[in-house]
């Protein structure tokens, strides 16, 4: 679409009841990013009240029509989607506006490859808008959803504001506080406006490497201060109480500690693969059916309604001369119309089998079904689909095959109980005994835990030097590994309640094959696998190399030096921050044209000075790594490499990362600090 042009959604899709809106883009530097918000319009241009206006902390509409699904990692930057339902949209609600916003100084010029998409319930792509001509903005208007008597429309925007969403929140009726310059020096002491009715929980038994002051609720101090509606409220909130689970766990009345309390899904009995599979399909569907947040938070990405739903496991349905018995059913029933979605569940590290999921994908055809999830251990990754299935063109009716990886399923669990809340204690107490479940050993629903078969034979040819480049080995370990950093970041989201997505580093229009094959032929030639994660609320880019070579693990994280600070300051700062950091911590000074002083923390400790450059070159920052052997075989045991991986992460973020706090951010200027108030 160009801009300002308009497409009518019915003449695109026979099936526009909801919708998927996706915006995208990418940065040079890995760590551009936006947040999405949609503002329900009446027929003057305005929000009918606050609780029309959406965002990270209210994410959906109690009438299901709008559903902000979050972000996930593309090959180019990351991807926000929103869900919409047409269908249960207020009739006095003329139009949907998408836009999206930024803070701490940011623009949008600083972003590349802007664009929205829109698809129906299938996952069809139906149209799509590219913006090429932003600069300054700070907050932007994507497109619009609008009516045109029975039709719904949608219109190609692209314009933005440089007063960031305070400035787009002004023009559609949210009215907006000036802060004072008190107020607006001392962040930390302002509360938050668009926080949720309650604040979040800690995890009831919060793990070993994630300290209580890493899980922060505030946005960082340089976010963009939000707006306070007229009338003294201290602006949306969302539409309900939520409940979470208590900081602390009741005290036990068991005698003594080896006594086991009673679980509502007990795993230590399961014996083999098929009773794995019944269990864990049969626990999963239950509880989306019973918590209807969690059942919503796993399906509106594929499409389904906000509605009843309703799942069943074991169900036989006719295909040729046998009948086939997917593993579930999920059916969901929105003002009188059905979505279904076939279920094919694999533990324990067993692969999908494409003649199962063919057969399914086929059966969903024939019976006018709109989806087949796939759920196993394996997480998806773009272009490298885990099964192949053909799709008869001649029939009419389509079906989008989806997958979510068990990683994926505990951490939407973890979100809900430990950060955001659901509607009563009851179901919150349900999602803690499924993630109990799903956690423990015996239930084969544990994520991606091996790094397949070619991972030894390309680590003995690193070693012995004969892995040659275009080996399709080295693909492979390229995919797990890329599979075992996705897993990561869902892990670290879950616990933090924060967004962990990885960063990737390609030009642009880059295929994720080619991108994938030449990761591979550097593996070949340097041995080392990397990574980089970017993590809401830390100063830097988390980076993470596995050099098979040395068979050591290095994790670190590069941070400013702040701004107008003096050299020798900012590095006696830093040693106090680090403070209860390990002694081995490789502390670099970052040196403009040249390598810098470096030495371990317990070196630098007594003399910080020992850090400055002595040739008078400028100070930009530093690098904080620590180093890790890296464990051998290609499984989860106690020597693996993917518990080796774990750990270095757990341990670097615990025990430097979570120290840092605000270093290296750029302190807002006074002009800023009085400027109005702006979402982000």
């Amino acid at each position: 679409m160009a801009k300002g042009s308009n497409a009518g959604l019915t003449a695109l899709s026979d099936d526009i009841g909801s919708v998927i809106v996706s915006l995208r883009w990418s940065s040079a530097t890995g760590d551009g990013d936006a947040d999405v918000s949609v503002l329900l319009l009446d027929d003057n241009g305005k929000v009918r009240s606050d609780a029309d206006f959406f965002f990270y902390n209210n994410p959906a509409a109690a009438d299901g029509s709008v559903q902000l699904l979050g972000k996930t990692p593309t090959d180019i930057g990351s991807e926000d989607r929103i869900s919409l339902d047409l269908t249960a949209v207020p009739p006095n609600v003329e139009r949907i506006v998408v836009a999206a916003s930024q803070y701490g100084g940011s623009c949008f010029g600083e972003l590349d490859d802007l664009r929205v998409t829109l698809a129906d319930r299938s996952g069809e792509t139906l149209l799509g808008f590219s913006i090429t001509d932003a600069g300054v903005e700070s907050a932007f208007i994507f497109g619009e959803l609008y009516r045109r008597g029975e039709e719904w429309k949608f219109r190609a925007i692209g314009q933005g504001y440089e007063t960031g969403l305070a400035g787009l929140a002004t023009d559609f009726g949210i009215a907006i506080d000036d802060e004072s310059e008190d107020d607006a020096t001392e962040p930390a002491e302002v509360e938050p406006v668009l926080k949720a009715e309650e604040p979040r929980a800690l995890a009831v038994e919060p793990p070993v490497a994630f300290p209580a002051q890493a899980v922060r609720e505030e946005r960082p101090a340089d976010a963009n201060p939000t707006p306070t509606p007229t009338g003294g409220a201290r602006g949306p909130r969302t539409a309900k109480k939520k409940v979470t689970l208590p900081k602390v766990a009741r005290k036990t009345l068991a005698e003594n500690d080896s006594w086991r309390p009673a679980r509502l899904f007990p795993a230590p009995s399961l014996k083999s693969d098929k009773e794995r599979e019944l269990r864990a399909t049969s626990v999963l569907l239950s509880v989306m059916a019973e918590v209807p947040e969690f059942g919503r938070r796993l399906t509106a990405a594929f499409g389904a309604p906000a509605g009843r739903m309703q799942t069943f496991t074991e169900v036989t349905l006719p295909h040729g001369e046998s009948p086939k018995r997917p593993d579930g059913v999920i059916r969901v029933e929105r003002a009188g119309k059905l979505w279904t979605a076939l279920v094919e569940t694999k533990t324990n590290g067993n692969p999908l089998k494409a003649d199962q999921v063919q057969n399914y994908m086929d059966i969903a055809a024939r019976r006018g079904y709109e989806a087949v999830i796939t759920l196993s251990n394996d997480v998806a990754l773009e272009g490298s689909p885990l099964v192949d299935v053909r799709t008869d063109g001649r029939r009419k009716h389509k079906v989008a095959l989806w997958h979510l990886s068990w990683a994926e399923v505990a951490h939407q669990a973890q979100m809900l109980i430990r950060h955001e809340g659901v509607g009563n204690a009851a179901h919150a107490w349900l999602l803690q005994e499924l993630l109990h479940y799903l956690q423990h050993e015996n239930s084969g629903c544990h994520g991606f835990q091996n790094m397949g078969p070619a991972w030894v034979p390309v680590r003995n040819g690193i070693d012995t030097e004969t892995l040659c480049q275009g080996d399709r080995r080295a693909v492979e370990v390229v995919e797990s590994w890329e599979q075992l950093i996705r897993q990561v970041c869902l892990r670290l989201g879950g616990e933090l309640g924060q967004k962990a997505l990885p960063v990737q580093r390609a030009k642009r229009g880059t295929d994720p094959h080619s991108r994938r094959t030449a990761l591979a032929d550097r593996l070949c030639e340097e041995g080392r696998l990397t990574a980089e994660l970017r993590i809401d609320g830390t100063p830097g880019v988390l980076a993470i190399v596995a050099d098979l070579r040395t068979g050591k693990l290095r994790t670190s994280i590069e941070i400013q030096a702040p701004e107008g600070s003096y050299p020798l300051t900012s590095a006696k700062r830093l040693i106090r921050l680090l403070a209860e950091a390990p002694a081995d911590l490789h502390v670099e000074t970052l040196v403009e044209g040249c390598s810098g002083p470096r030495g371990t923390l317990e070196r630098l400790r007594p003399e910080p000075a020992d850090m400055l450059p002595k040739d008078g070159a400028r100070m930009t920052g530093f690098r904080l790594s620590l180093f890790k052997g890296m464990g051998a075989t290609r499984g989860s045991a106690e020597s693996g490499f993917i518990r080796s991986v774990d750990e270095a992460v757990d341990r670097f973020y615990a025990s430097v990362v979570a120290q840092l706090g605000p270093f290296g951010r750029r302190p807002a200027n006074r002009s800023q600090a009085t400027e109005p108030a702006a979402v982000s």
